[in-house]
């Protein structure tokens, strides 16, 4: 399959897909983490339809549609005002919009738990029942620990990730491993210029197993 990965900079997904013969590429504002040429520097939604893709696998940027983040609606942070978080969230919810809008056959969106203002301007009008299921997009949740290799595995934590799918079947869990041993290193990070990446990253078993149970996602749609 043709397949793009939005707003990645690490190709995390782009190569587990790679490595299971697909033509995967990246695609973010900026460049990728290490030198390739299956990263596309662009804006994502320019990039939509410069291909054929059979796959979309999105990650649009969180922090202003989280629930995390939600306080810093009505006390912005300090330098900002909060018509620069309002406004930063309409951006937000827009860019996450035209993920699930893309005329792909296969897509995932993916996210964390959304506050009530994401939702308002994703879905509009019944956003509560539409932020569930929309009948072309079907939202569940996973957990990076459901697909760690081992306990000490650097993705045995805890950090509910909710993925919107279109003609894609929600993952099956790779891993035997439980939330009582999963470790909280998203939630007590501890601040840095770099939390916003480490928050956001996306983990390596959650890739592999896109990978592996999705790779003939075209094929069962014919």
């Amino acid at each position: 399959m043709l397949i793009l990965v939005a707003c990645e900079t690490s190709g995390t997904v782009r190569d587990a897909f790679a490595a299971q013969g697909h033509d995967a590429w990246s695609c973010d504002i900026l460049p990728a983490d290490t030198p390739t040429t299956k990263h596309i520097q662009a804006d994502v939604r320019d990039v939509l339809t410069m291909k054929e893709w059979d796959m979309l696998i999105a990650h649009p940027p969180c922090t202003r549609l989280c629930n995390s983040g939600v306080r810093w609606l009505s006390a912005a942070p300090a330098g900002r005002s909060l018509a620069d978080m309002w406004a930063e969230l309409d951006d937000g919810a827009e860019l996450f919009r035209a993920m699930m809008d893309a005329d792909i056959p296969l897509i995932a969106v993916e996210n964390p738990v959304m506050h009530r203002h994401a939702k308002e301007r994703i879905w509009g009008d019944g956003w509560e029942k539409l932020s569930q299921n929309d009948g072309t997009f079907t939202r569940t949740s996973v957990q990076p620990y459901e697909f760690a290799a081992s306990e000490d595995a650097e993705d045995n934590i805890t950090k509910r990730t909710c993925l919107w799918l279109k003609g894609l079947p929600a993952l099956t869990p790779t891993s035997c491993l439980k939330r009582e041993t999963a470790r909280a290193d998203i939630h007590l990070a501890s601040p840095s210029p770099d939390r916003w990446k480490l928050r956001s990253k996306f983990h390596i078993g959650i890739a592999k197993a896109m990978a592996a149970q999705w790779g003939d996602a075209k094929e069962n749609q014919l």
